[in-house]
């Protein structure tokens, strides 16, 4: 049976974070509203369509966002449980610290699995049919298979990318243009493809074959100039981004580029977050505990909420830190992805360490 005070504890924890989360999801939702009005108005691209895609990319907010409003929710529940001195009451009726916390990781457990599922399960799928829907919106369309490289429709081109570089440059691009009674006009083959946002893209050691009405033209280009809306940001989304990704397409991806000698450190550090990242649920709740054992005089609920979103931020900007020095260092991807968990862990017993022996 659970303890009376382990269904107190839940109730005022879940209804904080709760409240945190939609807070938070609120702000970004505003946020990335304000940052898709660049777009409006290219392509057919409307205000009602932008209001949809960033509704269907929420469920990856909630994800990212999860951690956080753990520990704010918990920070603020418990910080209001020590002013009320419910804390105090409880720790001397004789709830040790270690029964204390394994309630608290009892408590938290459900966000572990509510993190998992919107990670594995609802982050993903919105996050492509959000794209997809972008796109469409946009007059665009995308086929991408691994064999064959990224497949974009751009107008009354057809683009093949053989390979996209972590720096946006594209190797091994072929623009098919037909005209609008879908006759094919001409193939350029080039050998890459670099960016630049006042141009467009720029394609070096182009073939090109054209087909003309009676006859058919072939020549050599040192360049080529190749105007489209398609950025290197939304290639960038197409050929999808790692820590989107599922943990089993990640597993899949990985095996596929081991089999073709090529690089997996960069995916196999994002199937290492997001194997450890429902975890960090359990972490934040270890870091919120000291401060509900902090008497009243050392801050107010407005302070250690505060101290609550730094610590937030500070573990989501370490995260990110740690991935990205992991990829260029060539670290080993457990290591890259499980630092700053472990960091924050041991910054939770320290700090409990510290408050009890005041």
């Amino acid at each position: 049976m659970i303890p009376v005070y382990i269904r107190y504890l839940s109730r005022e924890i879940y209804a904080a974070v709760f409240l945190v989360l939609l807070a938070f999801l609120g702000l970004f939702a505003f946020f990335d509203l304000v940052n898709e009005l660049d777009e409006i108005g290219k392509g057919g691209y409307m205000l009602h369509h932008a209001a949809i895609y960033v509704a269907m990319i929420m469920p990856g907010r909630v994800y990212e966002l999860m951690p956080i409003a753990v520990l704010i929710g918990t920070l603020y529940a418990l910080t209001t449980l020590a002013r009320h001195s419910e804390i105090t009451v409880l720790r001397a009726s004789g709830l040790s610290t270690r029964r204390f916390l394994l309630g608290l990781l009892s408590i938290g457990s459900v966000f572990v699995v509510i993190t998992f599922i919107f990670g594995e399960y609802l982050a993903p799928p919105a996050e492509r049919a959000a794209q997809q829907w972008r796109l469409a919106a946009t007059r665009s369309m995308v086929s991408q298979e691994l064999r064959t490289g990224l497949w974009v429709r751009d107008g009354r081109r057809f683009v093949n990318v053989r390979n996209v570089l972590p720096d946006t440059t594209l190797q091994g691009v072929r623009l098919y243009e037909f005209d609008d009674r879908a006759v094919l006009l001409s193939i350029s083959e080039a050998e890459k493809g670099v960016y630049d946002e006042s141009t467009g893209w720029s394609l070096t050691n182009v073939a090109q074959t054209r087909f003309l009405p009676d006859r058919t033209e072939t020549g050599k280009l040192d360049s080529l100039l190749w105007k489209s809306e398609l950025t290197p940001d939304v290639l960038s989304v197409l050929m999808v981004v790692p820590e989107r990704m599922s943990v089993e397409t990640l597993y899949s991806y990985i095996r596929h580029l081991e089999e073709n000698n090529q690089r997996t450190t960069r995916y196999e550090i994002a199937l290492w977050k997001k194997l450890a990242y429902p975890f960090a649920a359990l972490v934040m709740m270890g870091l919120a505990l000291p401060f509900g054992y902090m008497q009243t005089r050392m801050g107010g609920v407005s302070l250690r909420v505060f101290s609550g979103i730094m610590i937030g931020v500070g573990f989501h900007l370490l995260n990110g830190l740690f991935s990205n020095l992991g990829v260029i260092n060539g670290w080993v991807p457990a290591v890259a992805a499980l630092t700053p968990s472990i960091t924050f862990l041991l910054a939770a017993a320290v700090m409990m360490w510290w408050v009890e022996r005041r």
